[in-house]
């Protein structure tokens, strides 16, 4: 009996076992995501699709269309292991721009367009990997709910892919490639445009965490992850961590998103945390060989690559990644198909791809000594390609001088997934501390005789980093975080705001007997900067007497300050329309005492505030510039027309908001749709009369 009983605890022990992951260490969690195993060759190389931001709307079709057209055939031409698609799947807007709201038409247009481009390329539907983004959740009331279209239409959606993290790993020989996917959007998101930052939470960044733990242990690892949102647009979570935090303790290959289209520039930016190394100046010295242990801790950094949008610049993005070196070419398809696709996988631009640790592998020998052999590229064609050549140009002295031309071959297998062509070159030659003196650019000449060329890029063999300036908008998206400068922000502009309103205040109640008007009165002798001045301190003290105006902008204020709902609108706002509001009311203010003098002083009256000589008459009868100034009053006539384009921008502002979220203004928003009409309307009535 008891062998019996031992018998059977024996099964069950090992039928549990049989149902348990293997651990693979404390740091190593077994695999948790897909594992794909990519077949065929080259077996060094395996390369990826992403798109972004493609707007599907109903009232712009050509973008379906064109992305049918053509994204299908380049598909089935690069065969890709992976499509990614990173965001503002359909487009969420009205005609006019001012509706802001899924609309289930648009959506059953990209599941049409998706499925049409699965069976022209000849992919499996299951490598496509599709993420929302700001445009894909308007107005979602409720996650997995009747209006939340993402969760019916989207291919996630469609191949049971659940949960807002999605990791997947390319096998290939030796090398795993670990790609994880997040979604960061509000789970109950509003419309817009009030829904442009992502938000990842404490439970996402925990999860992402343990996604891109999955390889630990292993040493021929290249981790990337991607989303929609640049991390300048991604909020902090509740305990104030971020999503960079954790790409650093991974130190990523890079993060791709979309989210900011193309009209703010060239988007890449490489994060570091060791800051104690600096990967643009020179080599590591000869004592460092303690850097080539495999113990040694790996640096913490990331490259952020940003990529265009469909929607207009019609970009797609072939990412490759060859020995761990990742690489990327951006394909324009506005002037139409293209016949021929270039992406040298090595070198590496030394702009925007080369990482602190490229110092370490050059310095490192023989480590990854067969990877720095050969020149490599891909060549994705529809025609056959007949000749491939390499040249590398020396810009030392200014001049480009070819110092390397040479023919590639293809690298022949039984069963390939895409032509890589290689050339050997004495690599060290090319060693050099600048890190922009070389230059590599490929061409392919096809059968018909066309010659495509890839982009002239700079490499530095040794892995200095080119030296990158942003352009001010460049710098404004990627180098500023907009969720943390927000709400300082806003209420420093506002603590402006009030500033403008108690300052005149306080001129008035205590320097009112200072500030005569005797001393503000300007006379012929004085510049037009002592004017502008003088008129300045004239509307300070005179936009405190129109006491219902100064009261109504007051409360108007306090109104903004407590009603926390209304802080995705306002900010753009206060600068401009509040601000010259109060301007354009001192100035109209101003305008009227000034006219009122000059009536008095044209009529003989009496006014406390004017001096008169020994003979009675009034000094500085032309305090007034000019007489035709003050009689024809056109500076009130200019002040109309500037209240004129105030009310009109706070029209299509009030219109907008009425669009956005169907509102009824005189029920939801009575004070912000009419205060500030109202108050300049009275400010005008009130100081039209002499």
């Amino acid at each position: 009996m008891a062998a019996l009983e031992w018998a059977l605890l024996l099964l069950l022990v090992a039928a549990t076992a049989q149902t348990l992951p293997m651990a693979t260490g404390e740091d190593s969690p077994a695999p948790r995501g897909r594992v794909i195993e990519v077949e065929e060759g080259p077996k060094s190389v395996v390369w990826v699709v992403q798109l972004s931001d493609l707007h599907i709307s109903v009232h712009h079709p050509e973008r379906a269309y064109d992305l049918q057209r053509y994204l299908g055939p380049a598909l089935a031409m690069i065969n890709p292991s992976l499509v990614l698609i990173t965001g503002d799947l359909t487009d969420g807007k009205s005609k006019d721009l001012l509706t802001m709201k899924l609309d289930e038409v648009e959506w059953k247009e990209y599941q049409h367009v998706v499925d049409n481009i699965v069976q022209r390329s000849g992919l499996n539907k299951d490598i496509f990997y599709d993420l929302r983004g700001n445009h894909d959740c308007f107005g979602v009331p409720k996650a997995g709910g009747a209006y939340d279209y993402y969760h019916k239409y989207s291919i996630n959606a469609r191949t049971g892919r659940k949960g807002n993290v999605q990791s997947i790993t390319l096998q290939n020989g030796r090398w795993r490639h670990l790609f994880v996917g997040f979604d960061s959007t509000m789970e109950t998101s509003l419309r817009g445009p009030t829904n442009v930052f992502g938000h990842p939470t404490d439970k996402l960044l925990v999860d992402i965490d343990l996604e891109l733990s999955q390889w630990d242990a292993e040493s021929l690892v290249t981790k990337i992850s991607f989303g929609h949102f640049p991390l300048s647009f991604s909020t902090l979570t509740d305990a104030g961590k971020s999503l960079r935090d954790v790409f650093l303790k991974h130190s990523l290959s890079a993060y791709l998103c979309g989210h900011l289209h193309t009209k703010f520039g060239n988007l890449k930016r490489h994060h570091q945390l060791d800051h104690s190394v600096n990967y643009q100046e020179g080599f590591l010295s000869n004592n460092d060989n303690h850097n080539c242990s495999s113990k040694s801790v790996p640096l913490n950094e990331f490259w952020e690559w940003e990529m265009g949008d469909w929607r207009r610049s019609r970009t797609m993005r072939v990412l490759a990644i060859d020995s761990g070196h990742v690489s990327y070419v951006d394909i324009d398809f506005r002037l139409g198909s293209k016949d021929t696709i270039i992406l040298p996988t090595f070198p590496l631009d030394s702009r925007f791809m080369q990482r602190i640790s490229s110092v370490r592998d050059f310095k490192c020998q023989p480590e990854r000594g067969s990877s720095y052999e050969l020149v490599r590229t891909l060549v994705f064609s529809r025609q056959k390609i007949v000749l491939v050549s390499v040249k590398i140009y020396d810009t030392q002295y200014g001049t480009p001088n070819i110092v390397l031309d040479s023919n590639m071959e293809k690298v022949e297998g039984n069963r390939t997934r895409g032509d890589l062509y290689v050339a050997p070159w004495n690599w060290r030659a090319f060693a050099d501390p600048s890190p922009s003196r070389y230059w590599l650019q490929i061409t392919a000449l096809d059968n018909f005789g066309k010659t495509s060329f890839s982009e002239l890029r700079p490499f530095s063999i040794n892995g200095l980093a080119a030296q990158v300036s942003w352009s001010w908008k460049e710098f404004r998206v990627m180098g500023l975080h907009w969720p943390s400068i927000y709400h300082p922000a806003f209420w420093s502009v506002l603590s402006f705001m009030f500033l403008l309103l108690v300052i005149p205040q306080v001129l008035f109640l205590f320097w009112n007997k200072l500030l005569t008007y005797e001393y503000v009165r300007p006379t012929n002798a004085r510049s037009y900067k002592e004017h502008l001045v003088d008129a300045a301190l004239l509307a300070l003290m005179e936009f405190p007497r129109m006491t219902i105006v100064w009261l109504g902008f007051l409360l108007y204020l306090l109104y903004l300050s407590y009603f926390p709902w209304f802080f995705g609108h306002v900010f753009g706002e206060l600068d401009t329309k509040a601000s010259m509001s109060y301007q354009v009311v001192g100035a109209m203010v101003a305008e009227r005492t000034t006219h009122r003098r000059y009536f008095l002083l044209l009529s003989g009256k009496k006014d406390d505030g004017f001096s008169r000589d020994k003979n009675g008459q009034p000094k500085n009868v032309t305090s007034c510039y000019s007489h035709r100034i003050c009689h024809g009053r056109w500076i009130r006539k200019l002040l109309f027309l500037v209240i004129a384009l105030i009310l009109w921008k706070h029209f299509k502002n009030c219109r907008d908001l009425v669009r956005a979220y169907d509102m009824n203004p005189f029920i939801d928003s009575p004070v912000y749709c009419f205060v500030i009409p109202v108050l300049l309307i009275y400010a005008a009535y009130k100081t039209s009369a002499v």
